[in-house]
């Protein structure tokens, strides 16, 4: 073939755009992520919405007025990307990544903001209705301390009120300004003992006044004073919220604590990634390398189309991002296997190149299209770091695609079509002796594999044994030692501390009891980070003493989870649903593109992955928490894609055999496509695997139970795509057979134009 060294040129020409491109504006593309609260710091927060009064209804026009006036008290605390959204039931889910003072953010959030004006009996004289609106602010006094100055509407009726109160017995005539006082719980004789009173100010009046203007001074000292008064002002002026608010979940993290998460888990994902192109380039040869330069603009591009429709990063978004390289390398696999198979038999590099990107092209589709139901469906009844997860994985689905199917192709056509790698199968990591001559004739089934020893159909029963054994054991171990459920699923509180070398849990455990939130368990987990765990949800006061605490005494804030029994059964219940619509979506779609009788095997061998993964949590001890249920559902996804994988390979070579006339044709089918594509099979997990590895043993603790259910997932999956779908499938063939009388029709001639199955 005459050499085209324009095709080299263009080729350089693209690879050096690609990576200018990518160094010119790759800094500013990693800046612009949107960090979330687990890699920056900061807390979440849902508020059930309730009526102040038994009986009172809340409509959507009271939530949505109470989300704006939430958002003008957020704009005080000068958060850069607020988001606050209103939910189905009522509620409202606000996140502050970022946020320095969280517990002056969650008062300023929750307090009621209703000032009223009242005599030491506790009567009102004046409420929030008396002020002008937006007529707060905060000042100075004499001598320069701050204060907080107030508007009120009717000059004549505060004269009234002051003059009311000045003519009471000397040591009476105090005006009281109360913030969300509390009928029945507060009273001024008994806050006036303290040293820190909840009301704001109890001034002497000696005689009327005849003014609009209110000033509270004296209770504002320091820097936190006039941090307190710059708040009463705001709170103020944002209004009164015409509702409560009540905490149905709430995360809080601590900066150190999420910088520490980004740095470990970008190190080890930076790592596993580095390796796997490493593995590309060792076992593919010049594909490879076209597969390294596809990922790493993969990984870009990635980022940028994340960024673009302002997407949330969080801890698991980074694990879909390096896992979507699972994705993206699979793709080259699936190509690349094709072509080294089509050298085998004889083709020139150009013909190879030609007839395994058309052979290729729908294996990847199918295998893509299982994943993404898996990943809508993670989406749509996800929250929070979860639903970040599914954005992240449905967006590195889409751009594996392209980058590992249309730039792959590009880069792929100019090498072959250049003439540089004609007769050099050595490039594509094949050797002279592995090749036949054309005039053979040998087709891809004759090809020899290092797998031609192993007889998989005649093994089927003790698959299925095997697996029997596995869940068997698994059902007697989830009996007796049930799942360890996190707080995600059980409510409560957890409490992630981190302490300095020398401290164990027993001195933390002392230390909560001393600030009365003794726990019901603590334990250690990894470096110098003691878990509390309890069963009952710690109100804001608890949480904020706590983290104040441990913040002072060790210079971390702790990272602190509250959920509700009411979050904790929904959770619970979108699980499930999550589970059965994502099943219910790939037997449908596995139906539409092939047989019924490979979707519910296919289906079978997920279920089948999922209970391993749950057994192995039980065994271990392990924590169940709502990353679980990403996990689980990501392992759906690549799962069903080995499986899609192998059916496609059955399915290309029913119509070479055509017609099955014994169980043993079926074997052979069985065989012959398993040997075809099992190099394929555990090259794409053990890619995965080198990105998922690094992720448990250097990545964030964070996500270590979310990476050890990837972890055993991975390892299951290929277990039960290889040894129980296809073996289910041969199962039904053999029984489909034996009903049509022992000769079965699987593809007919007059069909080439079809993937129908004809029986």
């Amino acid at each position: 073939m005459k050499k085209k060294p324009n095709r080299i040129l263009s080729w350089l020409m693209i690879v050096v755009l690609l990576f200018t491109v990518i160094a010119l504006t790759a800094k500013d593309v990693f800046r612009d992520v949107n960090l979330g609260l687990d890699l920056q710091g900061g807390f979440e927060v849902l508020y059930q919405v309730e009526s102040l009064s038994d009986g009172e209804k809340i409509d959507d026009t009271a939530v949505r007025a109470t989300a704006s006036t939430l958002d003008s008290r957020v704009n005080v605390l000068g958060v850069s990307e607020p988001n606050i959204q209103i939910e189905e039931g009522n509620r409202i889910r606000v996140q502050l990544a970022g946020v320095e003072d969280q517990q002056t953010a969650r008062e300023l959030l929750s307090t009621q903001a209703e000032l009223t004006i009242r005599d030491i009996k506790d009567n009102v004289m004046l409420s929030g209705g008396d002020l002008e609106q937006g007529g707060a602010s905060q000042g100075y006094d004499e001598l320069n301390n701050p204060m907080v100055s107030l508007k009120l509407k009717d000059a004549k009726k505060f004269h009234e009120v002051t003059k009311k109160i000045s003519e009471m017995p000397e040591g009476q005539n105090i005006m009281v300004i109360w913030m969300d006082f509390e009928e029945g719980v507060d009273s001024y004789n008994e806050e006036v003992q303290k040293e820190n009173p909840k009301f704001i100010s109890a001034a002497n009046v000696a005689q009327p006044i005849n003014s609009t203007d209110v000033m509270i001074s004296g209770g504002f000292q320091g820097k936190e004073g006039l941090e307190r008064a710059q708040n009463i002002a705001a709170l103020l002026n944002s209004g009164a919220l015409p509702v409560k608010l009540t905490e149905i979940y709430s995360t809080s993290v601590g900066a150190q604590f999420g910088e520490k998460a980004l740095n470990e888990t970008v190190l080890a994902g930076a790592i596993g990634v580095g390796v796997v192109l490493l593995f590309m380039i060792f076992f593919y040869r010049v594909p490879g390398i076209v597969a390294s330069i596809t990922l790493i603009v993969y990984v870009f591009f990635t980022v940028f189309a994340f960024n673009l429709i302002n997407g949330v990063l969080t801890l698991p978004g980074i694990a879909a991002l390096i896992l979507g390289v699972g994705m993206a390398v699979d793709s080259n696999i699936i190509l690349y296997e094709r072509i080294k198979e089509e050298l085998r038999i004889g083709r020139t590099i150009k013909a190879a190149y030609k007839k395994a990107a058309g052979q290729s092209l729908w294996t990847i589709v199918d295998a893509n299209l299982t994943t993404l139901i898996a990943a809508i469906v993670l989406f749509i009844f996800g929250t929070s770091s979860v639903k970040g997860f599914a954005t992240m994985l449905l967006i590195s689905i889409i751009m594996s695609f392209v980058t590992a199917v249309f730039l792959t192709r590009i880069l792929m056509t100019l090498l072959v079509s250049s003439g540089y790698l004609s007769n050099k199968p050595r490039f594509f990591g094949l050797k002279e002796r592995d090749i036949h001559s054309i005039s053979e004739g040998v087709n891809v089934q004759d090809l020899t594999t290092v797998w031609d020893r192993m007889d998989f159909a005649k093994h089927a029963s003790k698959f299925f044994a095997l697996s029997g054994i596995l869940i068997a054991t698994g059902i007697v171990v989830l009996f007796i030692f049930k799942l360890n459920l996190g707080i995600d699923f059980t409510s409560g509180t957890r409490a992630d501390i981190q302490v300095t070398d020398g401290v164990t849990a027993n001195v933390v455990n002392k230390e909560l009891k001393d600030l009365g939130v003794e726990p019901e368990s603590i334990t250690t987990s990894g470096n110098n980070t003691v878990v509390a765990r309890y069963s009952t949800d710690l109100d804001k006061t608890e949480v904020a003493e706590v983290q104040t605490y441990f913040k002072d005494k060790y210079g971390e804030e702790p990272m602190l989870s509250t959920v509700s029994p009411v979050i904790g059964q929904e959770l619970v219940r979108n699980a499930g649903l999550a589970l059965l619509y994502a099943s219910i979506g790939i037997i449908i779609y596995v139906t539409i593109r092939f047989e019924w009788r490979m979707g519910l095997p296919a289906v079978l061998s997920l279920l089948h992955d999922v209970f391993i993964m749950v057994a192995v949590f039980s065994i271990f001890r392990l924590e169940v928490d709502i990353t679980f249920i990403a996990a689980v559902l990501t392992i759906v996804g690549y799962s069903i894609n080995d499986t899609i994988v192998t059916f496609d390979r059955i399915r290309e070579n029913n119509k070479k055999m055509k017609v099955y006339r014994s169980e043993a044709d079926i074997d052979n089918l069985i065989n012959t496509s398993l040997r075809q594509t099992l190099t394929r099979s555990i090259n794409t997990v053990l890619t995965v695997l080198i990105v998922v590895v690094f992720l448990v043993f250097m990545g964030s603790e964070a996500i270590f139970t979310f990476s050890v259910a990837l972890l055993i997932g991975l390892i299951s999956g290929v277990y039960s795509s290889l040894f129980i779908a296809i073996q289910l499938w041969g199962v039904l063939k053999k029984k489909q057979l034996r009903k049509n009388g022992g000769t079965l029709v699987v593809y007919d001639d007059s069909q080439k134009d079809t993937d129908k199955v004809v029986v």
